[in-house]
């Protein structure tokens, strides 16, 4: 790793690449008019709407039953709270989630789809969600909307409520100019480089025209073996697409011009936002930290773990997470590092829930390096299973557990309520004590055959062998 800064060089650091991505952005003439909308962390306490709409994220709609992960709000929901989705809740997972989970009742929204079902906030501006929603404000004073992702359709909405019910309600999430620092993967990457430096990014190109594109890919062939093209706003490896260096090398730049274009019209690319062209590392390790940043006056940065990512295939796309099994001096240096830059986007404006993936390369117990390679500025698929542990424990430490969407073609049809009762004893009880699985996102579950599992064990061994060996037995799975 790099040589450590001391800790007055860092924070001189941090604060000069704020300053300075702020005024090139112009964020305080942007950020302006989301003011009032803007959550403290103060004042009298509101019901929150836990509300995951994530139709900022291109290319969503290819996952599996993409619109039930709505759901995943319920596991953040305290009591009293709100949560919508623009499904129902699948049969049995709410009776679940009391008697096993020990979770108290919670208002369910249901909303009507406007556009598409993933335009979730938008339709809470309409019809009986938009009236559901208006009477818990009128009762309680206020609302707090907790959403997936700061999206510019989170806050029109916050805006209508408040405007309409005249009642203060806040959005627990960055205005949408510091939610795109934190997503777009170009403006990370310059926060990063002015906070850490360059070492701690793989080699990056920019283009914004297959041509340019196409000779940058051939340019960083001559350096590595396998190179990438980055699309700045996707997740989950949707907007990646890799290639093996000798291949490019191989090839004139029109050849190479046209596998370009060919991932670009898959990418649906409209030809106005910048293209990454990056080393791609073939790496074993593809460590997650993962964060809470309150508002300044509230304090610094929380550090919650470093997080093992389960990669799947060529482009990495994410499955699952486990916490670190990593050596401690690779914790130590992803934390340091994650924490400078989550400072900076604090300082910038950023607030609420946030996590870092990077790649590990190296040797693990000398002369390792971390590169960052995404900040995911939203709730996602490592830090909901986290913090609901962290609810589960109540205060205890996490045991050693992995988490995973779990599909099988022979659970298509499967009823929620008959899965449970095939598990039995096994499914984690929270007032026992005693269980090994935990589920949630059950809404694909008939349709699809998917839900996401957690299994804990004794041993981070253990709960790898409950997932992978003794949940399909369990199950009755071939």
């Amino acid at each position: 790793m790099a040589q450590q800064r001391s800790p007055g060089e860092s924070a001189r650091a941090v604060a000069s690449a704020a300053a300075a991505l702020s005024e090139a952005l112009d964020l305080e003439a942007r950020l302006a008019p989301f003011a009032e909308l803007r959550w403290s962390g103060k004042g009298p306490q509101a019901p929150v709407l836990r509300l995951d709409d994530f139709s900022g994220i291109p290319f969503l709609v290819d996952i599996t039953g993409v619109e039930e992960y709505q759901h995943r709000a319920r596991l953040r929901a305290d009591p009293d709270d709100l949560y919508a989705a623009v499904t129902p809740g699948a049969p049995g997972y709410e009776l679940y989630c009391q008697e096993k989970l020990n979770l108290a009742p919670v208002d369910f929204v249901q909303a009507t789809p406007v556009e598409t079902r993933l335009d979730l906030a938008m339709a809470c501006r309409e019809g009986t969600a938009r009236d559901r929603i208006q009477q818990r404000i009128e009762v309680d004073g206020g609302l707090t909307i907790d959403p997936f992702m700061g999206i510019e359709e989170v806050w029109k909405l916050a805006d209508v409520l408040t405007r309409s019910m005249r009642a203060p309600v806040c959005v627990m999430a960055p205005p949408p100019p510091v939610t795109w620092i934190a997503n777009d993967k170009q403006l990370f990457s310059q926060l990063v480089e002015s906070v850490l430096g360059s070492e701690w990014l793989v080699e990056t190109r920019i283009g914004r025209s297959p041509e340019v594109l196409a000779r940058e890919l051939l340019s960083l062939a001559e350096r590595h073996a396998q190179v990438g093209l980055k699309r700045l706003r996707c997740a989950s490896a949707m907007g990646n697409k890799v290639f093996a260096a000798s291949e490019i090398r191989s090839q004139q730049v029109e050849g190479v011009t046209a596998r370009v274009r060919r991932f670009l019209d898959r990418t649906e690319w409209q030809g106005d936002e910048n293209v990454q062209v990056v080393a791609w590392e073939n790496v074993d390790h593809s460590p997650s930290t993962q964060l809470w940043i309150p508002p300044p006056e509230l304090g610094p940065p929380r550090f919650d773990g470093v997080f093992e990512q389960l990669l799947e295939g060529q482009r990495k796309v994410f499955v699952g997470s486990r916490p670190s099994t990593l050596p401690q001096a690779v914790n130590d240096a992803a934390a340091e590092g994650s924490l400078a830059v989550a400072l900076a986007l604090q300082t910038l404006g950023y607030v609420g829930r946030c996590s870092f993936d990077f790649v590990l390369v190296g040797d693990l117990d000398r002369d390792f390096q971390l590169h960052f390679t995404e900040c995911n500025g939203r709730w996602g698929g490592t830090s909901i299973p986290m913090t609901f542990m962290d609810r589960l424990m109540a205060g205890r430490p996490r045991p050693p557990y992995r988490s995973q969407d779990f599909i099988h073609t022979e659970l298509v049809g499967a009823n929620f309520s008959d899965l449970i009762e095939q598990v039995g004893s096994e499914a984690y009880d929270v007032q026992s004590g005693t269980g090994r699985f935990i589920f949630y996102n059950t809404g694909p579950l008939e349709t699809h055959g998917k839900l996401d599992v957690i299994a804990m064990g004794e041993t981070q061994q253990q709960a790898e062998a409950a997932l992978e060996e003794d949940l399909p037995r369990i199950l009755g799975l071939s």
